[in-house]
């Protein structure tokens, strides 16, 4: 019945995705828009100021802000890396390098609504766990399996050429669990592997398993038992949790088989084993974990915690890159960029590949020889970025809340039109917003606003969303017939506007500019009229309620643009 209704889905949604967007004016107030003439973030981090060797060197994160759980796979001397997407939409970003340092968003993988149903109430750690991308050679197609929690489960997309979209999902039959990965050996067989809990009830909390079973691409169906080939993780006897995020190479006859273990948090690692039958037995490495932060000091500097999930691949020269997830604390484990996406060489010890050794920090500057930054904007350092508005489709940085119900938005004359709904973004919803990632510790973000409100409730302006019970609102609104900015406080659910200026009559049908500064755990939210200078609507206000310490989930900051009736 769930594949059914999510065919047919894209008959319910509507033939619209985020690069087709036809726009009409309003014609009532009953569809009133909220018109945004520019948008502009900026990263501010001290430590990117630093001059390094573009040509042969990089700082760490590859991929800063929100990318977690990272996927790479190559075709000739293209590769093409995939991140988690939970709640957003469009569904798990694609991006092409031929260095593996210099990434740029291609796409994304899931940018129909037929392909990705994220309906109303799926909480925002819900949606799009963990893809895996992989190229097979012996029919020359890209294959990406993941997980849609909260949905249809397990699927499989394909394409020929990544930057030319991707299919229907493929829904695996009764594979449950998350974090599948394929795997194509070279006899032309294909295998899957994945987490799942173990036989009968866990022997503790957290006790899971990795499963593998043959997969026919063909008939779409499993082939044989699966079969269980590690069961709670490197070490049973020390009960370690969540093994999780599997992958299975095939290098010098071979079968190595490198999943996550010991939780998201600070005590996440990367762990190896090996076999020379696919089927098991696999043995850990002796070494293990192959990459962790756990066993570092508290006070160290420029901290990166929570490493883990992590892929491998080998260049066209012959050495093996891995890349993972970690995060980048301001102070103790906070955090609201999320986890993102690292790189570093890969060793091979003892015949095993070793991501970092034990006791060592993960470096923000790694050497590399022939990069190939082609000038455009990176992903990785200090940079910015400013949306015109000038293009009919929306830059690929943008996302919403959900799967769009409705065209609630569109771009033209130089402007972003946003409708004004009544889809609160202190509910599970789909509103009118759309955001971009937080990608540094200290940044500065910035729209100016071209809306009168007529009555009493309607506003727009800028937003700093966690999730829906935790957030900061920077708008323009009505209250009592006077139009005000507020600056509203989400936090654990309960809502406080902690300040509000009233807006003077010359300037009520003026644009203003809405600002706000991060750094670190306060944020400091400001605005202006043309040719004032910016106030303050309070002195800095603390961040750290959006971190994911506090917040809880596994997606960081998106600062957006947002408008409510």
């Amino acid at each position: 019945m769930k594949n059914i209704f999510y065919s047919i889905s894209i008959t319910i949604f509507g033939l619209f995705a985020l690069s087709q967007v036809s726009c009409q004016s309003p014609k009532s107030n009953q569809n009133k828009t909220a018109d945004f003439l520019f948008f502009e973030y900026k990263g501010i981090d001290a430590f990117y100021d630093q001059v390094i060797d573009k040509e042969n060197q990089y700082f760490n994160p590859v991929l800063s802000g929100f990318y977690p759980d990272p996927s790479i796979c190559k075709k000739g001397d293209d590769f093409y890396l995939v991140t988690s997407s939970f709640v957003y939409y469009p569904g798990i970003p694609i991006f092409h390098s031929k260095d593996l340092v210099n990434w740029i968003q291609i796409g994304h993988v899931l940018d129909r609504p037929s392909q990705l149903k994220l309906e109303d109430g799926i909480r925002t750690s819900g949606g799009i766990y963990a893809p895996a991308i992989r190229y097979n050679k012996y029919d020359n197609t890209f294959y990406l399996i993941t997980t849609c929690v909260d949905g249809i489960g397990n699927f499989i997309v394909k394409t020929k050429d990544p930057k030319e979209g991707w299919s229907e999902p493929i829904v695996i039959p009764n594979v449950y669990g998350i974090d599948p990965s394929i795997f194509f050996d070279d006899n032309g067989k294909t295998y899957i592997v994945r987490n799942d809990a173990p036989v009968g009830e866990p022997e503790w909390d957290g006790h899971r398993a990795i499963w593998l079973f043959e997969y026919d691409l063909n008939k779409n169906e499993i082939i044989g038992e699966q079969k269980i080939i590690v069961d709670g993780g490197v070490d049973k006897s020390l009960k370690p949790v969540w093994i999780e995020a599997p992958h299975i190479y095939k290098i010098n006859n071979w079968y190595y088989l490198m999943c996550a273990e010991g939780g998201t948090a600070e005590n996440h690692s990367e762990v190896i084993f090996r076999s020379k039958n696919i089927w098991g037995d696999y043995i850990p490495y002796k070494n293990n974990p192959i990459l962790t932060q756990r066993d570092l000091p508290e006070d160290r500097e420029n901290k990166v915690t929570s490493a883990g999930h992590a892929d491998i691949i080998e260049d066209n020269d012959g050495n093996w890159w891995a890349v993972f997830l970690a995060c980048r604390p301001y102070e103790k484990n906070f955090y609201n960029t999320g986890r993102e996406t690292f790189l570093l060489p890969v060793t091979w010890k003892n015949e095993f590949p070793v991501i970092l050794p034990q006791g060592e920090p993960i470096p923000l500057i790694v050497n590399k020889e022939n990069l190939q930054n082609n000038g455009k904007v990176t992903l990785s350092g200090n940079f910015s970025w400013r949306d015109n508005f000038k293009c009919p489709k929306l830059n690929l940085r943008w996302n919403f809340i959900r799967t769009p119900q409705e065209q609630f938005y569109c771009t033209k004359n130089g402007k972003l039109e946003l409708k004004l709904r009544d889809k609160s973004i202190k509910d599970k919803t789909n509103p009118s917003f759309i955001g971009v990632r937080q990608q540094h510790l200290n940044f500065e973000a910035e729209t100016s606003l071209d809306f009168s409100p007529q009555k009493d409730g309607e506003l727009a302006g800028l937003v700093c969303f966690q999730n829906e019970r935790h957030h900061y609102v920077l708008a323009k609104t009505l209250k009592d017939d006077q139009q005000l900015i507020i600056l509203e406080k989400v936090n654990a659910g309960i809502s406080e506007i902690i300040a509000e200026i009233p807006v003077s009559k010359e300037n009520e049908d003026k644009s203003v500019n809405l600002k706000v500064r991060g750094e670190g755990g306060s944020l400091l939210f400001s605005f202006c009229y043309s040719g004032d200078d910016f106030e303050n609507l309070l002195p800095a206000v603390d961040a750290t309620i959006l971190s994911t310490a506090t917040a809880g989930e596994f997606s960081g900051v998106y600062i957006g643009l947002y408008a409510y009736r």
